[in-house]
């Protein structure tokens, strides 16, 4: 008989969704998983994300079977860890609309946007007049989670049911010899040993040494805000996709507005790439942004303008960003049992499962099954690496 091996000990640098999944996946394969997180599990764009999860929006594109697989253990685990009443979630069908915010009588009425209307087939508490409703999703095809929560969810399963560590500090850096990785080095001189090692920390990619100089990953600075209406029962659950009109006749925009089981109403826009700050505890929103948003809010519902809710969160975050729009997903080039896992952009929060399941399969069995992770490879950028601009 063969000798017993001891578990794997890997550590997961990343405490946001793409860490937590991977870290869950592989304690439960048997590995002895440490997360280190610099600041809190959840801190980031993992906490402060809408949670939209989609089967098929993502087909044809180098993700689309990433997705479908990540949708497919979205209700695996929903079912795994009663996600209806632990983390929200639900199936919800999902409907986009055009809205042209209400000028006020010293603004021009002439105009060249969409003319706005009443339509029967939208919910009675969208009651802004709106154009162009059309159905982009049923329960069948798109489903919510509160990120945050799942998040948290998932690794409290990890910790309290196979054995998974949470350490709160700052990578330094990933100590390697001629074998491979070796260990963690935490800012102040911590040194956790480890047989392999996956750096899933998103945005601040970008500033690890060891992943910038082979990809680039920006930060793309996404705002939002969380509303509980005074009436939370009038809302129902349907995700909307706006294409908004300023009464000013500025620019459109696309934000989007996720009701959620919990009584509360989140809806975000308003990005642009930015600097990402060392510390995901400084991240603040951009005070116009948010007022914009509050506009956006007014303007779909009765139930949404100020006086009639309580705002709960004004709030920013940065989403990953590849030069390529594809996800970087495999063993880093020239370290040994070192795996990258980011760039997910704004389908973070659906990926998130199968990414964590496959790196688990990559990391215990030398092949992920799951999905196939040829097109995420980091090694696709050796010797061509892009400078973003």
């Amino acid at each position: 008989m063969e000798a017993h091996q001891p578990p794997k000990r890997v550590v997961v640098c990343g405490g946001g969704v793409i860490g937590v999944c991977t870290a869950y996946f592989l304690s439960k394969k048997g590995a002895a998983v440490t997360i280190v997180e610099q600041s809190s599990i959840a801190c980031a764009a993992s906490g402060k994300a809408g949670g939209f999860l989609a089967l098929d929006w993502c087909d044809g594109t180098p993700v689309g079977e990433l997705a479908r697989a990540s949708f497919n253990l979205h209700r695996s685990l929903a079912d795994e860890l009663d996600g209806a009443s632990t983390y929200g979630f639900r199936p919800l069908d999902t409907i986009s609309i055009t809205i042209t915010e209400k000028q006020t009588s010293s603004q021009s009425s002439s105009s060249t946007r969409p003319r706005p209307g009443k339509h029967s087939s939208i919910p009675s508490w969208i009651d802004r007049p709106v154009e162009s409703p059309k159905m982009f999703g049923t329960k069948k095809s798109t489903a919510q989670v509160h990120p945050q929560l799942f998040t948290r969810a998932l690794i409290a399963k990890a910790t309290a049911d196979y054995g998974a560590e949470v350490v709160i500090g700052k990578v330094e850096k990933v100590a390697a010899g001629d074998g491979g990785v070796e260990a963690v080095v935490l800012a102040g001189g911590r040194v956790i040993e480890a047989d392999a090692v996956v750096m899933a920390i998103g945005p601040w990619s970008g500033k690890f040494g060891l992943l910038s100089s082979i990809f680039n990953v920006s930060g793309l600075k996404a705002h939002s805000i969380v509303l509980e209406p005074e009436q939370p029962d009038a809302i129902t659950p349907h995700a909307l996709f706006l294409s908004y009109y300023p009464a000013d006749g500025g620019k459109p925009i696309d934000p989007e507005v996720y009701p959620r089981p919990t009584g509360e109403v989140y809806i975000c826009g308003m990005s642009r790439t930015a600097e990402v700050p060392d510390d995901p505890d400084q991240i603040a929103g951009d005070p116009e942004s948010i007022k914009v948003l509050k506009r956006v809010a007014e303007s779909v519902s009765s139930h949404l303008r100020e006086g009639e809710v309580k705002v709960k969160a004004e709030q920013a975050c940065f989403l990953p960003c590849t030069d390529d729009s594809v996800p970087v997903i495999g063993e880093v080039p020239g370290v040994k049992r070192c795996y990258v896992a980011t760039g997910h952009s704004c389908w973070g929060i659906l990926n998130g499962p199968a990414t964590g399941a496959a790196v688990a399969e990559l990391v215990m069995d030398g092949k992920a099954s799951i999905v196939d992770l040829s097109a995420f490879s980091p090694s696709r950028f050796v010797g061509r690496k892009m400078t973003f601009l």
